[in-house]
């Protein structure tokens, strides 16, 4: 990331709660046919400028990564999943527009091969992710949900994954209570 400097010590990513993550490519297969790959791989940014001027849509961060020669990427970091589905669903945006022309171009049979695309959506919840930042600038879920200081949420990976914030312990521990019963009452046997 230009411009940002490196905090001098370990931090892990302020994320609380569920995490929406988005993995999005394309990659080239004919390098020669230009004119089919050039404006796929020219949309994307395109679609994050759109993002970055709304906030409110809900991107929250994402980082550019290339894979090979052939194959570009975003890791996208969401609010929501249903924020992410309602930006790829607006008519009014640039990704609704270009995925109508790729529809398009299937329904008439004139997809060639020439690029590929591809998406991963995940919805992680609290305690299936956790992460560490050494001598590192906010990058990745850290610059979409900022950092603290790692004692803040444990030393060690199990710590972190084991982290809770307050609304989501006290959901688990009414889970946890509805489940056993109140006390006194055994549950009925049937």
């Amino acid at each position: 990331m230009p411009g940002k400097s490196a905090t001098g010590t370990r931090t892990t990513a302020a994320a609380e709660g569920d995490v929406t993550v988005l993995l999005i490519g394309m990659r080239i297969n004919h390098f020669w046919a230009v004119h089919h790959w050039l404006p796929v791989l020219l949309a994307m940014p395109r679609m994050l400028r759109e993002l970055a001027k709304d906030p409110e849509r809900g991107l929250l961060g994402h980082v550019l990564l290339t894979a090979s020669p052939r194959t570009y990427y975003v890791v996208q970091y969401w609010e929501s999943k249903e924020k992410l589905y309602r930006y790829a669903h607006s008519p009014d945006m640039f990704h609704h527009r270009a995925w109508a022309v790729i529809s398009r171009k299937e329904r008439q049979g004139r997809v060639r091969g020439h690029v590929g695309l591809w998406h991963e959506a995940y919805v992680v919840p609290e305690g299936s992710y956790e992460s560490i930042y050494a001598d590192m600038p906010p990058f990745g879920l850290a610059a979409a949900h900022g950092q603290v200081p790692l004692e803040r949420r444990g030393k060690r990976a199990r710590d972190r994954f084991a982290y809770r914030t307050r609304k989501t312990a006290g959901a688990a521990e009414a889970r946890t209570e509805k489940r056993v019963g109140a006390p006194g009452n055994a549950p009925d046997e049937g």
